[in-house]
């Protein structure tokens, strides 16, 4: 996303985790970027975050919500305390984000793109946090669409279906899958021939975080290969 919005004439604000990774990224992107490390599950980073945008870029446009954990836990090892850190960076930091945000934006009758995940819908058994937490942003999303748009601010989710990052192909490595997993998945997974690609999803947030979107606010869409409606995921 950062790399095709810088494409198309916006500067954008990195935030992550990894500096190194933030620091490689932003070399590549030059003066249209800046970089700001810090861990969303701390409730005071997204005032942080801001601050940093403001700094850096001269105020805000739009804010994308694309942190997230998914690490794995079914109804079993589903502890509170992981539960909670969970919720605080996917679901949390994105309203805290978008409270630190706020006035930025409704001087610039800017947008929010909210990254969200298909399995809001019901998800899998050993996704039940993640998916809550996603299920959570998307109410969070048509709850702020509507007490935002008179103040002039868009807010939209797109659900992303199963998208072959490089952080999804180090898990299937890690779980032991071999090195052609990806041609081994069943069609149902794959009906186009492959995975959604990352490049993909970014050509769709330009869409949702552009003027070309607006007056659109409150939608949620799926960035998927088939219909979420009607779906029989075992056929």
């Amino acid at each position: 996303m950062a790399r095709l919005f810088v494409a198309e004439g916006a500067q954008v604000l990195i935030h992550g985790r990894n500096s190194s990774a933030g620091e490689a990224l932003l070399s590549e992107l030059g003066e249209s970027a800046a970089l700001h490390i810090d861990d969303l599950s701390d409730p005071e980073a997204p005032s942080r975050l801001k601050d940093a945008a403001v700094a850096a870029l001269g105020g805000i446009d739009a804010v994308v919500n694309n942190a997230a954990v998914s690490t794995r836990g079914t109804i079993e090892t589903t502890s509170a305390e992981f539960f909670d850190k969970l919720i605080a960076t996917n679901l949390r930091a994105p309203m805290l984000l978008v409270q630190s945000a706020l006035g930025e934006l409704v001087k610039a009758r800017g947008v929010v793109l909210n990254i969200g995940s298909v399995l809001a819908y019901c998800g899998l058994s050993n996704l039940l946090a993640y998916s809550i937490s996603k299920g959570g942003l998307m109410t969070m999303t048509r709850n702020l669409a509507l007490s935002l748009s008179a103040r002039g601010v868009r807010v939209n989710q797109m659900n992303v279906g199963w998208t072959l990052t490089p952080n999804e192909v180090a898990l299937q490595r890690s779980q032991g899958q071999a090195e052609d997993w990806l041609e081994q998945l069943p069609e149902v997974f794959r009906p186009s021939g492959g995975l959604l690609l990352p490049e993909e999803i970014a050509e769709a947030a330009l869409y949702w975080i552009s003027p070309a979107s607006r007056p659109i606010t409150g939608s949620v869409f799926e960035a998927e290969q088939y219909p979420i409606i009607g779906r029989i995921p075992l056929s």
